[in-house]
């Protein structure tokens, strides 16, 4: 990139400062991350729009904690200024005065020196995994406390000796070959734990109804087969919008990638799955199937290799979901469009992973309600 571009992006582009942040950490935005040295306070040049910012602190041992991150949506020249809060090990947001923000704003040159540049050769790649994110969906999916955790978050609920061990007592009633005794001694020392409260991501939920009420035993055969019901129903979470669904298959897919959040890659998969055994919406939303197929292929080019071996292709769970996919789009009342993206598709994952979508897996075979 020549200088006069780099001048250009540097006056134009976003900022993130990040003040006592511990050396050798990891921190990242997007598709790359880096170990931080002395000097670092951020990153410069952000384009504007949607970004994921993610970190992982290192301890006196050099070892690094779990990763924690967060969705912004920068603004053009915006100056986004946190600090790191060595007690709690994470980032703290604080509102800066007007005042303060413009002394980094007329002092952004000699800032630069402590700035990473952002990865523009990553810049496609993150645009492509992200492009249905939209500022709104991620303040509707983005947890209460603002930040996207890679372990669950537990705090202790406030309780007794004696009510553990009571609880101990009525746990080891209902459970074989162990002993009173070994609960009633664990529940001395082990405190009970829920989940912190406002940690969780808001990703919407699949309805289990799957047909609708007064559905004829044919009709309840047919959505068990079809999920166009079920889909129906949770695109009224946004408002029939199937773009902002797409963005919440994105969401999970880049928690999950990037965030190392599995409790995603989880959503991502009821998502996934939900849109590709829809039959009925195939020929209702072809436009939107069109889209679809587009997340799933710079999905799938992302994924890591031994991804597909030790957890995307286990239980043949794509090459399953897929084949309903194209089985739903061959039908001959979609759209030629689809049909022809959905060949290519199928051809190209065919060629490059081997994948064989010729015979229907024996999980996804229909089961049939009696009259």
């Amino acid at each position: 990139m020549d200088q006069s571009n780099v001048q250009k992006l540097f006056e134009q582009g976003a900022i993130f400062v990040l003040h006592d942040f511990p050396e050798r950490s990891e921190f990242g935005i997007d598709y790359m991350s880096w170990d931080t040295g002395p000097n670092f306070k951020g990153v410069k040049m952000i384009p504007a729009g949607v970004h994921f910012i993610y970190y992982s602190s290192v301890n006196s041992q050099g070892q690094k904690g779990p990763r924690s991150g967060f969705f912004y949506n920068f603004a053009p020249q915006e100056i986004v200024v946190k600090y790191w809060d060595a007690r709690a090990e994470d980032i703290k947001s604080c509102q800066l005065p007007e005042k303060e923000l413009s002394r980094y704003t007329s002092n952004k040159q000699d800032l630069d020196k402590f700035l990473g540049p952002y990865p523009y050769d990553k810049y496609k790649q993150w645009i492509s995994l992200t492009k249905h994110i939209s500022a709104d969906l991620v303040v509707m999916l983005q947890p209460d406390c603002g930040s996207i955790y890679s372990v669950p978050q537990f705090e202790s609920i406030s309780s007794t000796t004696q009510s553990r061990q009571a609880a101990a007592e009525e746990a080891a009633a209902t459970v074989g070959g162990i002993s009173q005794d070994t609960f009633s001694q664990a529940s001395k020392t082990l405190p009970e734990l829920t989940s912190v409260e406002g940690t969780k991501i808001k990703y919407s939920e699949v309805p289990n109804k799957r047909y609708p009420a007064g559905a004829t035993p044919s009709e309840i055969t047919k959505y068990n087969m079809d999920s166009s019901y079920v889909l129906d129903l949770l695109l009224s979470r946004f408002d029939k919008d199937f773009e902002k669904l797409l963005g919440e298959i994105q969401f999970a897919f880049v928690c999950f990638l990037v965030g190392q959040n599995y409790d995603s890659f989880e959503q991502w998969k009821k998502l996934v799955h939900l849109v590709c055994t829809g039959s009925e919406a195939v020929a209702k939303h072809p436009e939107a199937y069109l889209s679809f197929i587009s997340v799933l292929h710079f999905q799938i080019r992302e994924i890591p290799s031994d991804f597909f071996v030790d957890i995307v292709t286990s239980n043949n769970f794509l090459t399953a979901t897929l084949y309903e996919l194209f089985q739903n789009i061959a039908n001959e009342s979609v759209d030629t469009k689809l049909q022809k993206k959905s060949k290519d598709f199928r051809k190209h994952l065919t060629d490059k992973f081997k994948w064989d979508f010729s015979s229907e897996p024996d999980e996804y075979a229909p089961v049939v309600v009696e009259g």
